[in-house]
Order: C-alpha cells, then sequence, then structure tokens
C-alpha cells in the first residue's frame, strides 16, 4: 500500500510565522521549477519553431 506523505504546511499552526531558512528555500524551488519551465518551453517549444520557420523561408527563397 502506498504510504501517505505528510503535508509540512499542515504542520505550521496559522498565527506562527515560517523561519526565514524554510521560507528561503520555498522560494528557491519555486525559482529553480521556474526556471526549468522557462528552458524546456525554450528547448521544446520555440527553437523548434523558429527552425521550422527559417527553414521554410529558405525553401521559399528557393523555389522562386
Amino acid at each position: 500500500m502506498k504510504r501517505a506523505v505528510e503535508n509540512p504546511f499542515k504542520k505550521i499552526i496559522q498565527d506562527e510565522e515560517l523561519p526565514e531558512s524554510i521560507r528561503g528555500k520555498v522560494m528557491d524551488d519555486i525559482a529553480l521549477i521556474k526556471l526549468s519551465l522557462d528552458v524546456a518551453d525554450l528547448v521544446a517549444v520555440k527553437y523548434p519553431l523558429t527552425v521550422n520557420e527559417l527553414l521554410n523561408i529558405k525553401n521559399k527563397r528557393t523555389k522562386k
């Protein structure tokens, strides 16, 4: 059976402030995820579209 993963946010009392070290780690993790998504978008979507457009322009010029 699957073991339930404990949610660390449920352990935090609502009136209590997060320690600065945890807050910094969470923000660093979010920044890393955002960077990973941006790189994946660049490599998987934008780069192939750009290459395709360049090849199409080159093909159109050679056909004329």
